[in-house]
């Protein structure tokens, strides 16, 4: 079985979202021939919960890591909390890092999952910078340092909100 993480961009446009999506399908669909996917996200809104309903769809496993107990409660947008909760009870197991609150250090830990159980990151990526720890960069950086491959996901006419 394959173990495909995600990290990526939360602000994606909303024309860039059907982009992203089927460029992920494609990808993962790549592996699931091999016995079977598992795909570990930490459903936030934009590209860790495109590729959640993407594995979902192939019919794979999906795995939630939450970054602190009280994420959900004051990190989840109004507008993500209905498929944040669909996605939660989908998931084979979820992951909830033991941090009480939900900040930088609790991102990092949970980006640190996300790669240590990962034989694959697929990164929603422009490429660009982070604006420090905890972000898609940041946990690209550690992914190819442990030596996970990445495969950078970022199709043409993809933006973000931001810039």
């Amino acid at each position: 079985m394959t173990v495909i993480a995600v990290t990526g961009h939360m602000d994606l446009t909303e024309s860039s979202v059907p982009l992203v999506r089927e460029a992920l399908a494609e990808l993962l669909a790549e592996h699931t021939a091999d016995g079977g996917l598992t795909g570990v996200s930490c459903i936030a809104e934009g590209a860790d919960s495109v590729f959640a309903d993407a594995v979902l769809a192939l019919g794979g496993e999906l795995v939630a890591v939450v970054p602190s107990a009280d994420y959900r409660r004051n990190k989840v947008e109004p507008d993500h909390a209905e498929e944040f909760d669909r996605l939660s009870r989908a998931a084979v197991e979820v992951v909830v890092m033991p941090y009480a609150t939900a900040d930088r250090e609790a991102y990092e830990a949970a980006n640190a999952e996300l790669v240590r159980r990962a034989d694959r990151l697929f990164a929603v990526w422009d490429g660009r910078p982070g604006n420090g720890r905890g972000g898609t960069a940041t946990t690209v950086a550690d992914a190819r340092a442990a030596g996970v491959p990445v495969t950078v996901v970022w199709p043409d006419g993809a933006a973000r909100r931001s810039g």
